[in-house]
């Protein structure tokens, strides 16, 4: 990376800032998950080699600019690592997988200085909104906002569906907006509820979609006929036959 960023090196690295490379963080972090979920291990080995670049470019623009180096990036997460496992590295008795997360934030309210912020100043904002929901639907309900039991998760899904109808029937643009959002967190508290991740949840379901919609395509391409020359009950029709397969 230093040699690609040198005055003789490539001039697309050269032009590159933090700010640049911030799209390419994302969509290697996307490969990387789409290679594990098609089990595809091979293009796992190929993904997590770009995405490990990302770091690397990163760390060299800031060593030119001073800031700091790779090695002080990886100082930095061993410290870290160590000093929140304080049940491996120190004497503190866990039970279970919840008291070491208990223990986490914790740890990690001390380090950043957030005694006096707000409880959901710590969920990532920059992260998918599924991701951010359930982070914030977590701590509301670690700290004691939490429904009694599941029924009553699905009870309140039952009351937004019926204020987006209502929201729906008046017509107000910002309304419908807002209840499909409220209907939207209220799925990720049942998706915790569940123990499920929404965010994987719903990437399978679009997985599968992909799947029976790619079946339905090439039954009525063999006919000879495009998508949009087949009717609702035809393209059902093969829908179902991908289902059954």
């Amino acid at each position: 990376m230093a040699r690609l960023r040198a005055p003789d090196g490539c001039p697309w690295d050269r032009e590159q800032t933090f700010d640049s490379i911030k799209r390419h963080t994302v969509e290697e972090t996307y490969e990387v998950i789409d290679a594990i979920e098609r089990k595809d291990y091979p293009a796992l080995c190929e993904e997590l080699g770009d995405l490990l670049l990302q770091p690397v470019f990163y760390a060299q623009m800031a060593s030119e600019a001073g800031l700091f180096k790779i090695e002080d990036a990886l100082d930095a997460i061993n410290s870290k690592l160590i000093r929140r496992h304080p049940h491996v590295f120190g004497d503190v008795v866990v039970e279970s997988s919840d008291d070491v997360l208990t223990n986490w934030d914790a740890i990690k309210a001390t380090e950043k200085g957030h005694g006096s912020a707000g409880l959901l100043d710590s969920v990532n904002r920059a992260q998918p909104a599924l991701m951010e929901s359930m982070g914030i639907s977590k701590k509301a309900a670690k700290a004691g906002f939490e429904w009694a039991n599941y029924e009553d998760v699905v009870a309140k899904l039952r009351e937004e569906i019926a204020e987006l109808a209502e929201a729906k029937a008046g017509g107000d643009e910002a309304a419908i907006e807002g209840e499909i959002g409220d209907l939207l967190f209220t799925v990720v508290n049942l998706a915790r509820w569940s123990k499920v991740d929404p965010e994987q949840a719903l990437r399978l379901t679009n997985t599968k979609f992909r799947k029976r919609f790619a079946h339905v395509e090439a039954c009525v391409g063999a006919t000879g006929r495009a998508l949009s020359d087949a009717t609702l009950e035809e393209m059902e029709s093969h829908w179902q036959e991908a289902k059954k397969a």
